[in-house]
């Protein structure tokens, strides 16, 4: 076949045979097709788009580019694997929370999981925030440990879907990374390829998400859905706000704090909410004899009332060398020594906070990286204490700010201060969820 073919008939808007789209990714795997050619194409895809049977292809594709995972004799006979994939926003630490509640129920869960994303923080660099604990596992104790444990987060390998990094960083560098076809295919590619039957994905949507619009969020969720019923697997995407920074704690060791204090049942309310939800998704598709979502999520609650789920991520994180007395005494884990707070200067309702802003005031404080390689201050943050809706009088407390010295943590205050917005007119809570999309809609 001819690169340059493959080019001018996208650029022309025609459909590509999925033998088209295996050479293709081939040729970003064994270098024969030089990066020029396939940023052209790359590009010819942003403005022409994809159907969902070439997003399908394409996905296939570089799912099968490098090493796949089959975990299917890890895991109980009946089961299905399922795994659990957030676009990212601010204080997103849902997979510490629902990895172990889900496990307590009976359902392995195997991820593999990245860093952080600008504004967006990491599971990864969240988990490594606990002394000891190690994201670099083989494939013979991942499989162990998912057998014995029931919960195993890790690293993502460059064996796995490599054609996905190679074409995402010329996306980076070439103005594609918007496309919807390709973003859709670089998420759904990782989860194929790390063996998921089934897929519980939560889009993320506002101005802390890298998907503002509601219609943006859901036009991807639904391409992901296609994709992965394409591809035989259930998938279940679920559209949550991201408007403000999601529970309160921003920053990696305060909310490895508010996941522990969650599966305590002390969780904040948004996030408490959110996390039983996307527990009892993954339950109802992961568990055949599971009779609907109510019931999963009785399931879900009575692992953490138990102190089921609270225990199964302390013997996940001593499982993965991790310090599992920081779990009990979270007291332990990195603390900032500086901490300050912001207050209110005028009395009314909490209209809006700018997610955005709350995230990269967090990167500033050394919380998250500005570049690859950098290193991070485990930790620094800040935690939340006034959300949308609620009600405040002059110089009540709208967050705190950790930071490692007094002269951060005054640019902090100085930034966030434009970051809340109080009115007079009372508001409403924002909602968690905005939209569900399944394969059956």
């Amino acid at each position: 076949m001819n690169p340059v073919a493959i080019i001018t008939k996208k650029r022309d808007g025609g459909e590509h045979s999925p033998q088209e789209l295996h050479f293709l990714v081939q040729g970003m795997v064994d270098g024969s097709i030089p990066d020029y050619q396939l940023a052209a194409w790359a590009m010819a895809v942003y403005f022409r788009g994809m159907s969902n049977a070439e997003a399908t292809q394409l996905t296939l594709a570089m799912a099968a580019s490098g090493e796949t995972l089959d975990l299917h004799d890890a895991i109980p006979p009946g089961r299905l694997i399922v795994d659990k994939h957030s676009s990212g926003g601010v204080g997103d630490k849902t997979t510490l929370a629902v990895g172990p509640i889900v496990a307590a129920c009976g359902l392995p869960v195997g991820k593999m999981s990245g860093r952080g994303l600008s504004f967006s923080g990491g599971t990864i660099d969240k988990l490594e925030s606990i002394r000891g604990w190690s994201s670099d596992l083989s494939e013979e104790r991942f499989r162990r440990q998912l057998r014995d444990i029931g919960l195993v987060v890790a690293g993502q390998t460059a064996d796995l879907a490599p054609a996905d990094k190679r074409l995402y960083a010329l996306r980076d560098v070439t103005g594609t990374v918007p496309s919807l076809p390709l973003i859709a295919a670089s998420i759904m590619s990782k989860k194929l390829a790390a063996g998921a039957d089934a897929i519980v994905l939560d889009v993320k949507c506002g101005r802390g998400a890298f998907m503002e619009k509601l219609d943006d969020a859901r036009a991807l969720a639904r391409l992901m859905v296609a994709i992965g019923t394409g591809a035989g697997r259930q998938v279940t995407a679920l559209i949550t706000g991201m408007e403000q920074p999601l529970g309160q704690a921003v920053g990696n060791a305060l909310e490895v704090r508010e996941a522990i204090a969650t599966l305590r049942g002390n969780g904040p309310a948004d996030f408490q909410e959110l996390v039983e939800r996307v527990s009892a998704e993954m339950l109802l598709l992961g568990d055949p004899l599971c009779p609907g979502l109510d019931v999963a999520r009785s399931r879900v609650q009575a692992a953490i009332a138990s102190g089921a789920a609270f225990e199964k991520l302390v013997a996940f994180v001593a499982a993965q060398d991790g310090d599992a007395e920081e779990i009990r005494h979270p007291e332990r884990l990195p603390t900032a020594p500086v901490q300050r707070m912001l207050s209110a200067d005028r009395a009314g309702y909490v209209q809006a906070i700018d997610a955005r802003e709350v995230g990269l005031t967090v990167v500033e404080l050394g919380g998250g990286r500005k570049k690859k390689g950098d290193s991070i201050n485990f930790g620094v943050g800040v935690v939340c204490l006034a959300k949308v809706g609620d009600r405040v009088a002059v110089g009540d407390p709208l967050c705190t700010v950790h930071a490692a010295d007094e002269s951060s943590a005054a640019a902090a205050l100085l930034r966030l201060g434009t970051a809340w917005r109080v009115e007079e007119e009372p508001c409403h809570p924002l909602p968690v969820l905005l939209d569900r999309i399944s394969g059956e809609r």
